[in-house]
């Protein structure tokens, strides 16, 4: 009787958590770096007197470490290893202004003084841009706008920078009782408050905006009752020539911190330390399976 053919193992296909209650998966990730589970122990030996080798080994702590490079990011990929999980938003076919909130002062965005709203002019909402914007007030009746960024510049009316500071407004917007005023070619308006306007000299508002959009995602991270649950992972290996197929289900894992990185012409990879540890229900820590069809 010969030798069996090697059963080697190739490549990695995906990575999918899931929640150890429910047993539903949170989602998969497919772009994917590696996914290996490190299993390294430690020898314990007892040294002594004159002897240059030990007098006994006995086994020591296995550390069960699981690395992930994942190239995509799942909401789950947040939930899991950054303490929160996203919003996600559907179709917007109208775009969006977040809520007019004030950074410096409180005249600069005020229902009676100030600015009452920051709101998308229907009319021209394919110049609504991707960004963060400043409202700061020049006068008691005036305001300036800043952008903090030109990415989206090139979305609906062309627009550039007016300055180094980033000011957007060629001249002030001058802010009247229930009136709207356009920022010109970014497809927002300002409307003033119900009072007599007088607004406090460098003050400042901001507010965010998002064009129309197939679908889009938030999430605010680092609050103090974030929570980072435990998790089941299942991690497939790439499918070989001869259809075999290998898989790696881990009972309990958990991570906390995630990277996340934008460098120069090169795809963001988030690389993510997790421990797999033992499960008393299953008996261990994971199962391995293999198959050849």
């Amino acid at each position: 009787m010969s030798l069996s053919n090697p059963r080697p193992m190739y490549g990695v296909y995906s990575v999918t958590p899931y929640n150890r209650t429910t047993g539903s998966p949170y989602g998969t990730a497919k772009v994917v770096g590696q996914a290996n589970l490190n299993l390294s122990g430690d020898l314990v030996k007892l040294m002594g007197g004159a002897s240059k080798y030990p007098w006994s080994i006995e086994d020591g702590a296995i550390n069960s470490e699981i690395s992930l490079k994942i190239k995509e990011y799942p909401d789950f990929l947040f939930e899991l290893f950054l303490g929160k999980a996203p919003t996600d938003t559907g179709a917007d076919t109208s775009g969006t202004c977040s809520t007019l909130t004030n950074v410096k002062g409180s005249t600069a965005k005020s229902a009676t003084i100030g600015i009452a709203t920051a709101s998308v002019k229907a009319a021209v909402k394919t110049d609504l841009k991707f960004t963060k914007f400043l409202v700061k007030v020049v006068s008691a009746t005036t305001v300036d706008v800043y952008a903090m960024s030109d990415e989206d510049f090139n979305r609906g009316t062309d627009k550039v920078f007016e300055n180094d500071l980033l000011k957007i407004t060629a001249s002030a917007l001058p802010i009247a009782t229930t009136t709207a005023v356009e920022i010109p070619g970014y497809g927002i308006e300002l409307t003033g408050g119900s009072g007599t306007i007088g607004m406090t000299v460098d003050d400042t508002a901001s507010f965010e905006v998002k064009p129309v959009s197939t679908k889009s995602m938030e999430v605010t991270i680092g609050g103090t009752s974030d929570t980072y649950p435990e998790f089941g992972l299942v991690c497939m290996a790439q499918q070989m020539s001869d259809g075999s197929m290998w898989e790696l289900d881990i009972f309990r894992a958990k991570g906390i911190g995630a990277p996340l990185g934008f460098t120069e012409k090169a795809f963001s990879e988030a690389e993510i330390k997790v421990e797999a540890f033992y499960d008393a229900a299953k008996n261990g820590i994971a199962k391995i399976r293999w198959l050849l069809p």
